[in-house]
């Protein structure tokens, strides 16, 4: 399994406009965050976990233009979803699936009805919206044939409900602020743990950086790496000595195999 982490940041992006903290300011490229997305291969299973506004931005930096078999969609908010209508050049290969929870898929069918039904006209994206169900394992595949079990869970995003993904040994975590106490049960013997630290101050929806470390040492994944950031977390070179030797910051462009 590969893992490329398209973004990294959390909804306004790094740098945000108009700031010029040290962090939004920095010429470090890790302290550069496209909105967080991620791409996971599994023997061929090009699999994408959202598709925010920067989709487009970052599948140019990736320069990999291979089919998507699956767009996994953690919940409606711009930041995650905001470039599905950017998948319309992937069409060429095929429809391309999405998945997402009964709120994502209402909110999709009314924000961009024009992506669904029976006569679209020319140019749209040719996809297709399963909705699923927290808990309840459902299954991808490409056009070889070769599937991968993706399990959906269930994620509180201050108080609305979203979905996570485990994959393999490899769970995707984003927007968290709690979680129900059976996930935990879900979530044992992980090679990676993905999950958000926003920053350093408590936030209503959010974990920050300090509930981000107990959630790492509570699932005990092998190796835990961080999303969603905001330019308050601190600049990349300075935050990565803070954290635990299995826990690191991810940054846009970053590829790791397990």
């Amino acid at each position: 399994m590969k893992i490329t982490f398209l973004g990294t940041g959390t909804s306004t992006g790094v740098p945000e406009v108009g700031c010029t903290c040290a962090v939004c300011t920095s010429k470090d490229p890790r302290d550069n965050r496209l909105r967080t997305s991620g791409l996971v291969d599994v023997e061929g299973v090009r699999i994408m976990i959202d598709c925010g506004p920067d989709f487009r931005e970052q599948m140019i930096r990736l320069n990999d233009f291979r089919p998507i078999d699956a767009v996994l969609l953690t919940h409606e908010h711009y930041d995650h979803v905001g470039g599905i209508d950017d998948l319309r050049p992937w069409c060429r290969f095929q429809d391309v699936p999405l998945y997402g929870d009964a709120l994502t898929y209402r909110h999709l069918m009314e924000r961009i009805p024009y992506c669904f039904g029976d006569h679209l006209y020319p140019g749209v994206p040719r996809i297709t919206l399963t909705q699923i169900t927290p808990n309840v394992p459902f299954t991808v595949h490409n056009a070889a044939q070769h599937e991968v079990s993706v399990l959906p869970l269930l994620i509180m995003h201050g108080k609305l409900p979203i979905v996570g993904y485990r994959i393999g040994k490899m769970a995707w975590i984003t927007d968290m602020l709690t979680m129900p106490e059976e996930n935990y049960e879900m979530l044992k013997d992980l090679d990676v743990l993905v999950v958000n630290a926003l920053h350093r101050k408590p936030h209503p929806s959010h974990q920050n950086l300090e509930q981000a470390l107990e959630t790492a040492a509570r699932i005990q994944a092998k190796e835990t790496y961080f999303v969603h950031m905001s330019h308050k977390i601190g600049l990349h070179k300075d935050i990565i000595h803070e954290l635990p030797s299995h826990v690191h910051f991810a940054y846009d462009g970053l590829s790791i195999t397990i």
